[in-house]
């Protein structure tokens, strides 16, 4: 077996292939090519998440809306106090700040001088439900510090842009029922470099369907687990193409009772090298040419109905597994793993428990309406995404098309300060989920999520459990 064929399934080499039939003769594919042929490189990125305050930073911003939880009704002005400080100490300088809707360009602008430190700024209104953006620039000591905050106008009132198609369910049980046909099929090897005196951990190798397509994950158990004891949870990755790093990070779940298995979407062996997916990220993975783009013309052809089949076929596997409670299916996920975790109930009434926080993939189109965000990841960033073609295919793939058909109990998380996956969108995600649901808002976060709160979403899937 060749390393590309042990380590690469087909779908990537010929995604590799396909995307680059114009540049064949090029020397950089040419060396690509040689590359794939001699090491079977793959490809992988990593989102950089930003943070509100920095660790171990000199400077803090304060901001302060007049309302303690940052929501204001349409047609209600917003005032907003500032403060910066450096070395803890307040600082008086000139801010400079811009006023825009969700993810848009600025309609506002202005300046404003903190006294003590502080200084106030009202930031008007939306007549829409939506979201504002104050977004702040100050210069002290020669060097320049950014900051923003997001407030809500009536967030509980937003609808989503996306329309669900006439024929969306028939669409995704004709593909379900294709994949079915196939007989679950998967490897399975003790990774003993992740198993501890409480859990035992595996490699996991999971065929999708008859033409080659697989995906990876590791599935962790807690030690010498009895038959029909465990609830499982199916746990999507964030957005890129990347190894597993941390098949351990979670590990409270099998430490607890859980059998959990973290997947990759793409086929890709996680015990490869960073390096290795580093480079042939840097080759291919960017601009019109990254997977959540391929594709996206016919909603037959687009990368992700693979990953998404690939998703139920995780549960197909996890209810297999004779430690299976026989009752208790979660997933759990963050961003685009927020997205498939929702993707996934809706799709699978077996999943009873959803828990999801920012999700991706959400009202993707909404940019399409003007004044309103649109969801990641951002087509409207992209030459010629936005067309007539591709907003019809995203509406086959939009999570808030999705979380319309979920029957499990859900949990969702989000910040307003995302722009990642922005507020607008998570509530259009919230606002259209029909079943029992629980949410826990945190404003000041942007893209990211405390470790408390992460284990929090295993706590409320053991409070919720059969």
């Amino acid at each position: 077996m060749s390393f590309v064929e042990k380590f690469c399934s087909p779908q990537i080499f010929v995604y590799l292939c396909n995307i680059n039939r114009q540049s064949m003769k090029s020397e950089f594919f040419l060396a690509f090519r040689r590359m794939v042929a001699f090491v079977g490189v793959l490809f992988g990125f990593a989102l950089i998440h930003a943070e509100n305050y920095p660790y171990r930073s000199d400077y803090l911003w304060v901001t302060v809306p007049d309302h303690a939880d940052w929501v204001y009704k349409t047609g209600e002005n917003a005032t907003i106090e500032v403060q910066f400080y450096k070395y803890g100490i307040p600082r008086d300088a000139e801010v400079s700040y811009s006023i825009a809707n969700d993810m848009l360009n600025d309609d506002a602008r202005g300046k404003v001088f903190l006294k003590n430190g502080r200084a106030k700024i009202n930031i008007g209104t939306r007549k829409q439900p939506g979201f504002r953006d104050l977004r702040l620039r100050v210069t002290v000591d020669g060097k320049e510090y950014r900051h923003h905050i997001k407030v809500g106008f009536s967030p509980e009132q937003i609808k989503p842009y996306t329309q669900e198609p006439k024929d969306f369910m028939t669409f995704w049980d004709t593909n379900l029922k294709e994949m079915k046909n196939y007989p679950l099929t998967y490897t399975k090897e003790l990774a003993k470099e992740y198993c501890t005196d409480k859990i035992d951990c595996y490699l996991v190798r999971l065929q999708i369907d008859n033409h080659g397509h697989c995906i990876y994950g590791y599935l962790t158990y807690p030690k010498n687990a009895r038959k029909g004891a465990c609830p499982v949870v199916m746990c999507p990755p964030g957005a890129g193409v990347k190894t597993i790093k941390e098949p351990l990070r979670h590990k409270y779940y099998a430490e607890n009772g859980f059998i959990r298995f973290e997947i990759e979407i793409h086929g890709l062996n996680p015990t490869l090298s960073a390096e290795q997916f580093k480079e042939i990220s840097n080759a291919l993975n960017s601009g019109d040419n990254g997977y959540l783009q391929n594709g996206l013309d016919n909603r037959d052809n687009y990368y992700m109905k693979r990953v998404y089949l690939a998703c139920v076929r995780s549960i197909d596997f996890l209810t297999s597994l004779p430690e299976w409670d026989g009752k208790n299916i979660a997933v759990q996920g963050g961003s685009q793993g927020g997205a498939l975790s929702i993707i996934t109930a809706g799709l699978d009434s077996r999943v009873t428990l959803c828990v999801a926080n920012h999700p991706a993939l959400s009202d993707m189109a909404g940019y399409a309406e003007e004044g309103r965000a649109g969801g990641y990841p951002h087509f409207n960033h992209y030459h010629q995404m936005m067309t007539k073609e591709k907003m019809t295919t995203m509406a086959y793939y939009d999570v808030v098309n999705f979380a319309r058909h979920v029957t499990a109990k859900s949990y969702l998380t989000w910040g307003f300060n995302d722009d990642t996956c922005p507020p607008t969108t998570s509530y259009a995600v919230w606002n259209t989920l029909p079943y029992e649901k629980e949410s826990l808002i945190t404003p000041i976060n942007e893209h990211w999520t405390s470790e408390a709160t992460e284990y929090g979403h295993m706590e409320w899937i053991m409070k919720n459990l059969k």
